[in-house]
C-alpha cells in the first residue's frame, strides 16, 4: 500500500519552505510510514528552482531513514500529471528517494 502525504502550501523562499517542511511535515511523514504502508509519496507544490536542493535532500534522507519502505516527493500543479507520477510509484518498487518535478505536461509511464 502506497500512503500519499499532500502538502498544499510552503512559503516562497526555499529556506523558510524547507525550516517549515523539517518541523511541519517530516513528523507527519514519519507517523504515516510508521502504519503499514509499504510506501510513502510527499506531493508538494511547484517551487522556483533553488527549492530543488533542499527537496532532493529530504527525499533521499528521509528513504534512507525509512528503508526498506520507500518515499519519493512529487511536485507540481498538474492533478493528472500527479495522478499518473503516484499510479507509477504505486507500481515501481525500486524506485525511493527520489524528487520528480511534474511540469503539467502529459506523463505516460509503464512499469
Amino acid at each position: 500500500m502506497q500512503a500519499v502525504l499532500r502538502i498544499e502550501e510552503l512559503p516562497e523562499e526555499a529556506l523558510e519552505a524547507a525550516a517549515l517542511f523539517y518541523a511541519e511535515h517530516v513528523p507527519q511523514a514519519r507517523e504515516m510510514l510508521a502504519t503499514d504502508a509499504e510506501a510513502l509519496v510527499v506531493v508538494l507544490p511547484m517551487a522556483p528552482h533553488d527549492h530543488a536542493a533542499w527537496r532532493r535532500a529530504a527525499a533521499q534522507d528521509l528513504a534512507r531513514e525509512a528503508a526498506p519502505k520507500r518515499i519519493n516527493l512529487v511536485s507540481g500543479d498538474s492533478s493528472d500529471t500527479i495522478t499518473a507520477t503516484l499510479e507509477y510509484l504505486a507500481k515501481a518498487p525500486g524506485v525511493t528517494g527520489q524528487l520528480l518535478p511534474t511540469d503539467g505536461a502529459a506523463a505516460t509511464f509503464t512499469a
